[in-house]
C-alpha cells in the first residue's frame, strides 16, 4: 500500500455569512477535514501546505507546522478531525494542498488534499 493510500482525507466546506462582508470583498469559509489512518501503523501529521485560489485566479500559499496548533498522532483505524477557515475576496474559490506526515519508521511522506470548492451556495452552478 502506498503512503498516500494509507491515509484518507475528506473535506466539507461551508460559507460563514456571519463573519463575511461581501461589500468589503470579504468572504469567510469554514472547512472541516477528517484524516483517517487506513494503514497498519501510526502516522503523525507534521505540517501542511495550502494553495488557495480566489474566483479571479489570485493564488495564496499557506504553509506551516501542524493543523489548528496540533501535530496529531493518528493510530491505525482512527481519525483526526478539525475545523479551520479561509478568507477570500470572491464568493467562490478553491483550496488544495498536502499534509506532511511521518510514519513509525521516521519516513516522511506527503498526503495530497484534493481540490475542494469554497462557494456560497447560491453561486454554485
Amino acid at each position: 500500500m502506498s503512503e498516500t493510500a494509507r491515509v484518507s482525507v475528506h473535506v466539507q466546506s461551508q460559507y460563514v455569512a456571519s463573519q463575511s462582508s461581501p461589500d468589503d470583498d470579504r468572504y469567510v469559509f469554514a472547512y472541516t477535514i477528517t484524516i483517517r489512518n487506513l494503514g497498519r501503523s501510526a502516522v503523525q501529521l507534521l505540517g501542511r501546505y495550502w494553495l488557495i485560489t480566489n474566483g479571479n485566479g489570485r493564488e495564496t500559499e499557506v504553509q506551516g507546522e501542524g493543523v489548528v496548533g496540533e501535530q496529531p498522532l493518528i493510530t491505525p483505524g482512527n481519525e483526526f478531525q478539525y475545523t479551520s477557515g479561509a478568507v477570500i475576496e470572491t464568493p467562490m474559490g478553491t483550496m488544495q494542498g498536502h499534509y506532511v506526515m511521518v510514519d513509525e519508521q521516521g519516513d516522511t511522506f506527503n498526503v495530497e488534499i484534493p481540490v475542494f470548492r469554497l462557494a456560497i451556495q447560491t453561486h454554485i452552478h
